[in-house]
């Protein structure tokens, strides 16, 4: 089943999956509402928070299992930290957070009534292997739900930026095929690998937020150049052509800059499932 979650003129929000501490988290302020509440989080509820980042899903997922608990797990050691001191300042003990990989990490079987992820599973090697595991981590019928982008087209902000960084240098776009931000674009070869891996009722309801990089294009420019992917196409170019790139990223900023801040398109989808 797929439905449309439209808002616009609305918030700002933000880009994609980052390996540093760019605040993501103000930036998906409103993909984030419609993750919450798609994630229905009960007050007895065990969560798991796939790639977690720096918690801000676990912790809201902790204040509403008021007796139950949160884990939060990620590969970022800097963010996790940052979640830690977050989850300490806000006073939430029973949330808990672990630096380790969701595809081959031995969770307690059956023991979460609730799986989620923000923009944190489409990095896996090897998604079926990955799902079957979390799903182990799961007990019968808990629910899973995803929030994942849809196709790279069908994201401004990652077909316009990386068009103005790489226009002088023919470096091509990164491949869908494998793990990365649009691995879990497409409906059917996404819901395949989630009944390989032992889920059922899985469901598609589309997102359709715009994504916010800043308040103005300088400040839009500092994050942008901020993020990993970015920084190393930067490295990769000559003196020149690197600051041509500059120039260019200066000027497709401005151009989507509005009253209210600096906004590309994007379209992601929020998946939900049950194990079986």
């Amino acid at each position: 089943m797929k439905r449309s979650t439209t808002r616009r003129n609305s918030e700002p929000t933000a880009g994609t999956r980052h390996t540093d501490l760019f605040d993501y988290d103000a930036e998906l302020r409103l993909h984030n509402e419609l993750f919450r509440a798609a994630a229905r989080v009960g007050p007895r509820d065990h969560v798991l928070d796939i790639g977690c980042g720096m918690g801000q899903s676990t912790r809201e997922a902790a204040r509403a299992a008021v007796t139950g608990s949160a884990v939060g797990i990620d590969l970022s050691a800097p963010m996790l930290e940052r979640a830690r001191q977050l989850s300490d300042d806000q006073g939430l003990p029973n949330i808990t957070y672990q630096l380790a990989d969701a595809q081959v990490h031995r969770f307690p079987p059956a023991h979460f009534d609730l799986c989620i992820s923000r923009f944190g599973a489409m990095f896996f090697a090897d998604p079926v292997a990955a799902f079957t595991n979390i799903g182990r981590a799961l007990r019968p019928a808990a629910r899973l739900v995803l929030l994942v982008w849809q196709d790279r087209d069908r994201n401004e902000w990652a077909s316009a930026i990386r068009q103005a960084l790489t226009a002088a240098a023919s470096t091509p776009a990164p491949s869908t095929g494998g793990p990365g931000p649009f691995s879990l674009a497409d409906p059917t070869i996404t819901q395949g690998i989630l009944a390989a891996a032992g889920f059922t009722q899985v469901s598609f309801t589309d997102v359709h937020e715009p994504v916010f990089y800043g308040p103005d294009t300088a400040t839009a420019f500092d994050n942008v150049l901020r993020l990993q992917e970015y920084k190393d196409l930067l490295a990769n170019l000559d003196t020149a052509t690197a600051e041509q790139a500059r120039t260019r990223l200066r000027a497709t900023l401005a151009a989507h800059n509005t009253d209210s801040g600096v906004y590309f398109d994007s379209r992601a989808w929020i998946i939900t499932a049950r194990r079986h």
